[in-house]
């Protein structure tokens, strides 16, 4: 099914029958993705006396508790609010949901110890195209992404000045398969939290980071829109399901 969109002055055309889902999703257990030093998430049934909220146990019903960090445990979406001392709430800040996004892959380049996303990189992979959001997948890109534990990795990461780029571009949503777009330990730094929320100036209350996504290789390289959907937490960040739709010419 196709749909026209206006979007700013252009007139698209997506393909709302192949929806392209690009999030990790939640699991109970080890084989979670996992980041941050802390265990994985619990997925249990309610206990109450000698009562357990499973039908396999016998209750009428399922009626699990969940336990779990977004930053940690899946594809999630955070506000500014990450790192301000006021609080941001996501749910009350990103009100649109749909946007113009473009799909690059990367390879990382090393950089003394690290390997790093870095600002030629990424404006070779735009060039002059205009875009809200941008979806970055690194390679090597294999289903391991899917539950790879990541603390003491020391994960890829972008670096300070390619941050800088993007907002200057105009990219509000930026999207990556990776635990953080900062280094994993840099003692509190957070350039590219910061640059991308421009901390030092008015901030960028309307733009977001997801973290944690995963894009399939089979999707290629190019112009989509992003359905950025998210639960509704009042916290700084939530768990989110973004889900690609090709433009079609």
């Amino acid at each position: 099914m196709l749909a026209t969109i206006q979007y700013n002055s252009r007139k698209l055309k997506i393909n709302l029958s192949n929806p392209l889902d690009i999030s990790i999703p939640i699991r109970n257990g080890d084989k979670n993705v996992n980041a941050w030093y802390i265990g994985p998430p619990k997925i249990t049934p309610h206990v109450e006396d000698d009562w357990v909220a499973s039908v396999e146990e016998g209750a009428s019903v399922n009626f699990n508790n969940i336990q779990f960090n977004p930053h940690a445990h899946g594809t999630h979406t955070e506000t500014v609010g990450h790192i301000t001392k006021k609080v941001h709430s996501i749910n009350q800040n990103l009100k649109q949901f749909f946007f113009l996004a473009e799909v690059i892959t990367v390879a990382p380049e090393t950089f003394n110890d690290d390997r790093v996303i870095s600002k030629k990189q990424i404006q070779f992979a735009l060039g002059n195209k205009k875009r809200d959001a941008l979806v970055i997948r690194t390679i090597p890109n294999t289903k391991e992404k899917l539950t790879r534990q990541y603390s003491n990795t020391n994960w890829p990461y972008l670096q300070a000045e390619a941050v800088d780029y993007l907002v200057k571009k105009g990219v509000k949503h930026l999207l990556i398969d990776l635990p953080s777009i900062d280094r994993e330990k840099d003692a509190g730094a957070l350039r590219g939290h910061n640059a991308f929320w421009n901390t030092k100036g008015k901030l960028r209350l309307d733009a977001t980071i997801t973290e944690f996504i995963y894009v399939p290789n089979t999707i290629e390289d190019g112009e989509y829109f992003v359905n950025l959907q998210i639960a509704p937490f009042e916290n700084d960040a939530t768990p989110s399901k973004p889900v690609l739709y090709k433009t079609v010419p």
